[in-house]
Parts: C-alpha cells; structure tokens; sequence
C-alpha cells in the first residue's frame, strides 16, 4: 500500500480538451465546489467525464483505444490537460496522443512521464457510470476489474503487476498448445504467476478487508444507502487466509507444474487470482446484491463507490475526485439528498452529469452547474 501524507484538499480548477471525441476546443474552470454538467444527450458530457477519468493510471472508465477517442476531423491526436491544486499545489497534469506517433503521451508540468502511474500522485479518481449498473450479476471478470480500480488508486503499481500475471498466464496457455511444449521455459512462466499472482492476491485482499472494516464504521446516510458485506473468493484468496505469502505461491508453483494436463485439457489456467470474484452482500436482509432489486443495486453500488472515496482518502491522505456519470436519474430524492450530505461529508470533489438541472436541486449551494450546448460555450448557471 502507498505510504500515507497528511490529508490535503484536491481539486480539478480548470480542464482543457483538444479534439477529444466531439470536442474540437472545449475549456472549463471549476471554482472549486463539485461541478453538475447538463445537457441533452449527445453534447458530449460523458466524454468530459472520460476524459477526467484518463487522468489516472489506467486506460480511463470506458477502456477505449486511442483511435476511438481521437476527434473524427480532427489533427489525428488529441489532449486532456488540467489544473490539480492539491498537496503540491497547482499542477498541470496531462496525456493524449500524437498523429503517427504510437502509444499514450503522459506530461506532468509539461515533463514526459515514462507511465502514467506518477499521475496518482496528483489526481486520484473513483467513478459511478452507468456501465457498472449490471455489476452484481455480471461477470466475476467485471467485479475483478471495479476491485482493481480501487486497489489502483491507493497502490499505483498494481496495475503494472496485474498486467505482467496476465502476459504471463496468456503465454503459459499458449505454450500449452503447443505439442511439445518447452519445460524450462513453463517452469519460468509459472514462477512468475506465482509471485506476481499472489502479490496480487495479496494487495486485493488487504484492500478489501479495509474496505469491509470501513464501511461498519461509516455513515450510510440514514439507511439510504444499504451497508454492504464484501469479501474475496478465490482458490489463492481462501490459501492466504490460513498461510503466509511465502507459503502460497510455492503450493501455487507446484499446482501449475502438476496441472498442466488438466489446463491443458480445458485450454485455459483453472487455478490463480485471475479466477477470484467479490463477494456483494446486502447486509441489512442477509442477501446476495445479485438477487437484490435494481433500486436496491443501485444503492449499493453507490453506497460502495463512497466508501472506497473514504478509503482512498484515509490510506492516502488525499481525497480522490468522484466522477458520477447520470448518478441521480436512478437515485429518489431521499437517496439524493444522502447523496449530497455524505459527499460533502467526505469533503471531496464530485463531477456529475445529467439531461436536466432539476434532479440536482438538493445540490443547491454545493455544486455549480455547467449546461453544455450543442454548439457554441459552456453556460455556467447558479441552481
């Protein structure tokens, strides 16, 4: 886990994009309290958020390609620069890309950054989009993916590790394909899995028992937002929860060697932390968050983005900035108005969108709204 620094306010006070997806040259300045983008859809509000969202390590909330972001019409690249006040004071913090140039351009006060990893030691960032609604009865590869977010913004190199066990699983399956597959070089692919896998293991499990201890600690917004139970599942989880480190990746070592067959037979790796899931319960009815109802979901889900925001900020000292994409359509106005009290609360930064002001009237006095239009400048309005 990253070490942790004395709490420091931080916030986005001004963001610029250049030819990213529908916005030619668009400039925003934020005065500082949380920000409510309204629009009709298709102006590209979402897309602000995305762009928000690309600010920290990562590939941003919709996983999309360079290609994919770049203006059509455009230069061919794109840029997302903003202003951080935060611990080290202001600081310009940008990524984008360069026509016929590969990969992703990362610039901290205009210095090339080798990843984007030191952008978590300016901005870090939790979202709430619609595409997390179906999370409890989605794929265990969709609950891994949200968990490692959360351990991402409060241990910048996880991402690095989660990436090097998935390359080495992927050549490890594809070297059992093989006829003759060579042992030495499956010998080093499987001591890698079993280091990088159980630290990773390791650092979802330590993330998710602070987590689980957390939120029994927490407000919940007078019940607005249902506790929920959280606990990791997984062959290499249950193992560490009865021995050390150490131990575990030698018998994960030795179940690779002697499981070649069997993966062999099934084309994939049956055995590592790439197969773990995240236990959602509802805790007040003792039920799984899957057979909860869709209101009931959603409040979960909520009530889990707001106390990873606290985590964020008691083992980092930072808060993180909270990206809500469509957060209140889905929210009645009680929830909404718990909403905006445990947001203040944690004293942190959220940016929201919506088709119309009037959902966020519970948010008057804590939140400028920006109407973005289909054409021309922002509007910025007071509720």
């Amino acid at each position: 886990m990253t070490e942790s620094r004395p709490e420091a306010k931080v916030r986005v006070s001004r963001l610029r994009l250049n030819d990213f997806r529908n916005h030619a040259d668009l400039s925003l300045d934020f005065p500082g309290r949380s920000v409510v983008l309204v629009g009709q859809n298709g102006v590209g509000k979402t897309n602000i958020l995305e762009a928000l969202s690309l600010l920290a390590p990562g590939r941003g909330f919709r996983r999309a390609t360079l290609a994919e972001m770049t203006r059509l019409g455009g230069s061919g690249g794109f840029s997302v620069l903003a202003d951080v006040e935060g611990a080290y004071g202001v600081v310009r913090i940008g990524t984008g890309s360069v026509p016929d140039e590969p990969g992703r351009r990362v610039l901290v006060d205009g210095e090339p950054q080798k990843g984007s990893e030191r952008l978590s030691d300016h901005l870090r960032l939790i979202w709430l989009i619609p595409a997390m609604d179906g999370l409890f009865v989605g794929s265990a590869g969709d609950r891994r993916r949200f968990l490692d977010r959360l351990v991402l913004a409060v241990d910048p190199a996880h991402g690095r590790r989660v990436a090097v066990y998935e390359q080495a699983v992927s050549s490890r399956n594809r070297l059992l394909e093989a006829r003759e597959a060579d042992a030495a070089w499956l010998d080093a692919l499987e001591s890698e899995i079993a280091a990088t896998g159980v630290a990773v293991a390791a650092a979802r499990r330590e993330t998710v028992h602070c987590l689980a201890r957390l939120i029994e600690t927490r407000p919940d917004g007078d019940g607005a937002f249902p506790r929920a139970v959280v606990q990791l599942t997984g062959d290499v989880d249950t193992a560490l929860d009865g021995a050390a480190a150490a131990d575990v990746e030698d018998w994960l070592r030795a179940d690779l060697r002697a499981g070649r067959s069997r993966d062999r037979a099934a084309g994939r790796t049956l055995v590592g932390p790439h197969r773990s899931d995240l236990s959602v319960r509802h805790a007040g009815k003792d039920m799984p968050a899957s057979a909860s109802s869709t209101g009931e979901q959603k409040a979960l889900l909520t009530g889990l983005v707001l106390a990873q925001a606290a985590l964020v900020t008691e083992l980092t000292g930072s808060p993180p900035v909270l990206l809500l994409d469509e957060v209140a359509a889905h929210l009645d106005a009680r929830r909404r108005r718990a909403l905006v009290d445990l947001i203040a609360a944690l004293g942190v930064q959220a940016f929201m969108t919506g088709t119309e002001a009037a959902p966020f009237e519970a948010f008057s006095g804590e939140a400028e709204i920006i109407v973005i239009p289909e054409a021309g400048e922002p509007d910025f309005r007071e509720f």
